[in-house]
């Protein structure tokens, strides 16, 4: 593997001072939390649960790092049953092996089946087993998404599994390793990059009360909305891609702390609202949860018209 250089350790720190919404000044700081991270100091043990795996799709979109430079150069993935070449026993002894060492960064991502253990099983064994095992060695748990954060669409109401978040699940089974939830459906790369590197060069990142990290989730998309000035005057869009705050469409970002709006999606070409679509809500704790709140609704509209529900 090629070195790298002071200049890109700065440069890279100070791509992620920026993703992180940090003072430039700690560019240098990152830059040895990266340069730790090329030196094999940051081994990432990645499980998945209940998952459609579109949080690691997305991270394998991320550009600044590139996935490749995260893989291949930052951390040491030690598994990932996506990307890992190993399958079989190969692969469940590779599981086992990393959480007899312990001392990883564990991610994991989807939810956990607490009421039906056998509903997600790895290599013969119930995913439960094999994440409360991995949590009880790790450093630190990241929980990778909506659905390991807080259940997601595997937790939906009278969902059969008693899928929950990997935090609920953890304090359950009495483990008490610190827990970062990175909410999203899918999370942002910036997100997870951003908190591995905060995790290695200073530990725990500041967290909310949902475990959440204030650099990402300190404020509500709302208050951060591009439409913002639509909503004060009360120019509300009838149908989707028309002008306007798109609230009376069923826009949560009034009740989701992301910064979605302001980071972009894509590589930064894109974000929902200014595609013209309402935010659903990924990022918050009851996404997908009740029946009662429906990803798109025109409720409002349908009242004002006269209409039902």
């Amino acid at each position: 593997m090629a070195s790298i250089t002071r200049r890109q350790f700065l440069k890279f720190g100070a791509t992620l001072a920026a993703v992180m919404g940090l003072e430039p000044s700690l560019a240098p700081s990152l830059a040895q939390a990266l340069a730790r991270m090329e030196a094999g100091q940051a081994p990432v043990l990645w499980l998945q649960g209940q998952s459609c795996s579109g949080c690691s799709v997305s991270f394998l979109n991320s550009e600044a790092p590139s996935p490749a430079r995260v893989i291949t150069r930052y951390i040491s993935l030690l598994f990932h049953s996506t990307l890992s070449a190993a399958t079989g026993q190969t692969a469940m002894d590779t599981v086992d092996k990393a959480i007899d060492a312990g001392g990883y960064l564990l991610v994991v991502e989807g939810s956990l089946p607490a009421g039906m253990p056998e509903a997600c099983v790895m290599g013969h064994r119930p995913v439960t087993d094999l994440v409360k095992a991995a949590a009880a060695k790790a450093k630190a748990v990241v929980a990778l998404g909506s659905c390991a954060a807080f259940g997601g669409i595997p937790a939906a109401q009278n969902n059969p599994t008693g899928a929950v978040g990997v935090a609920e699940f953890l304090e359950a089974q009495g483990v008490k390793t610190p827990l970062i939830n990175l909410p999203g459906c899918p999370t942002h790369p910036d997100w997870l990059v951003g908190t591995l590197a905060h995790l290695l060069q200073w530990g725990l990142p500041p967290l909310d009360a949902l475990k959440r990290p204030k650099a990402f989730y300190g404020r509500i998309l709302h208050d951060q909305c591009p439409r913002f000035a639509d909503y004060e005057r009360e120019n509300f869009a009838k149908t989707f891609g028309e002008p306007g705050c798109l609230f009376k469409l069923g826009c949560l970002g009034p009740i989701t702390h992301a910064d979605c709006t302001v980071r972009f999606w894509n590589g930064g070409v894109n974000t929902c609202i200014a595609a013209g679509a309402p935010c659903i809500g990924c990022a918050s704790e009851g996404f997908a949860r009740s029946a009662e709140l429906p990803f798109y609704r025109k409720t409002e509209l349908a009242r004002g018209k006269g209409g039902r529900n």
